[in-house]
């Protein structure tokens, strides 16, 4: 691994690195860009050709935050366990690509070591499972636009409260579409539930203007830093 390769790694937890250098041979220049921006806290937009760890990149820093967490718990008020809540909330466009991702994140948090769980909800999510939701958030919620509508327009709007990053996947398919305009809508909704501003990371294919992409993942007053690590295609969008 290059000397500027291993630097990128120096922000994370010596048992994510030694994860990570144990998986990849090096990171890939997508996750060399992304994790110091979003290491900064901005907003970022990723903008990557499929298998270039783009989805990695947006992931591992808010899984290397939550296990420094759930090694140092804050102390407990007489013993009582902290309310439920939402840390990390990924959005995707596609149910089944939902899935697949809940699936692909097994492998980063068991090789770690985290006791960080992860749960999906989309509108095929059985009953008994939105309600023990709400009894045990899970630390990384997995959904829908739709979905993440209807949770906080209810009870579960309350899980929000502690949420402190946002990834939304495949934006440029719903960006200008009424769909996005929705999502758009909705992500609003979150930064309301939330207790504090939302860190919005952005996934996209490699389709431009990517400046106007980042202007729908944050809003019209606030800033993104645009990580471009592909040859893009051209998109017809208006907002």
């Amino acid at each position: 691994m290059s000397p500027s390769n291993a630097d990128v790694l120096r922000g994370f937890s010596p048992r994510t690195r030694e994860w990570f250098t144990r998986s990849f041979a090096e990171p890939t220049p997508a996750q060399v860009q992304a994790w110091p921006a979003i290491a900064s806290g901005d907003h970022v937009l990723i903008s990557a050709p499929t298998g270039s760890g783009k989805t990695l990149a947006a992931f591992l820093w808010g899984i290397d935050r939550l296990l420094r967490e759930h090694e140092s718990p804050p102390s407990e008020q007489a013993g009582q366990p902290p309310p439920p809540a939402v840390s990390l909330v990924y959005v995707s466009p596609l149910k089944a690509l939902s899935y697949d991702v809940e699936r692909n994140l097994r492998a980063p948090i068991r090789g770690i070591g985290a006791e960080i769980s992860v749960a999906v909800r989309t509108g095929d999510t059985p009953q008994r499972e939105r309600q023990a939701m709400l009894r045990r958030a899970p630390d990384i919620l997995i959904t829908t636009p739709e979905s993440l509508y209807l949770m906080l327009t209810g009870r579960a709007q309350a899980l929000f409260a502690g949420a402190r990053w946002c990834i939304i996947d495949e934006i440029h398919a719903v960006a200008a579409t009424k769909r996005g305009a929705h999502l758009a809508l909705t992500l609003e909704r979150l930064v309301g539930a939330a207790d504090q501003e939302l860190q919005r990371i952005g996934l996209s294919a490699t389709q431009k203007p990517l400046e106007e992409i980042g202007r729908f993942l944050v809003g019209p007053k606030r800033s993104c830093r645009i990580i471009d690590s592909g040859v893009r295609k051209q998109l017809d969008l208006k907002i």
